[in-house]
């Protein structure tokens, strides 16, 4: 099955194209590249969640990593930040209407994923 892409060879990826300001695939890529980025977003996609609760979801991320990639996130318009004035303080982060847009490109990713497992799979145990 073949899917209708754009045409993107006046562009060739670089910074600036042809026919936009600045490449939209360079832009994506700027956006959620980071080695935590995307899966902050996917489980952002459930429900908002405290610093605490995605560090426990990424369990390898360090503190200051994952305080970068939510700043850059935040920074980019992906997601919010919620400070409550509470003590202890309490802070949580979700989806902006605009992060949610890139979560059925996730969930194909995701689907993606589950396919490309089973035929490796598949080509693995025919090669043995």
């Amino acid at each position: 099955m073949s899917l209708p892409i754009p045409m993107h060879h006046h562009c060739h990826m670089k910074e600036q194209c042809d026919k936009y300001k600045t490449c939209p695939m360079t832009l994506v890529h700027k956006l959620i590249s980071g080695k935590w980025k995307i899966l902050i977003l996917w489980y952002l996609s459930e429900d908002t969640l405290r610093f605490s609760e995605l560090k426990r979801k990424l369990p390898d991320v360090t503190q200051k990593m994952l305080t970068n990639q939510l700043r850059s996130l935040e920074d980019d318009g992906l997601i919010f930040r919620t400070v409550y004035p509470i003590v202890p303080p309490k802070v949580e982060y979700g989806l902006t209407d605009i992060g949610r847009k890139i979560i059925p490109i996730f969930a194909s990713m995701f689907d993606f994923g589950i396919e490309y497992s089973k035929a490796i799979k598949e080509s693995t145990s025919k090669e043995n």
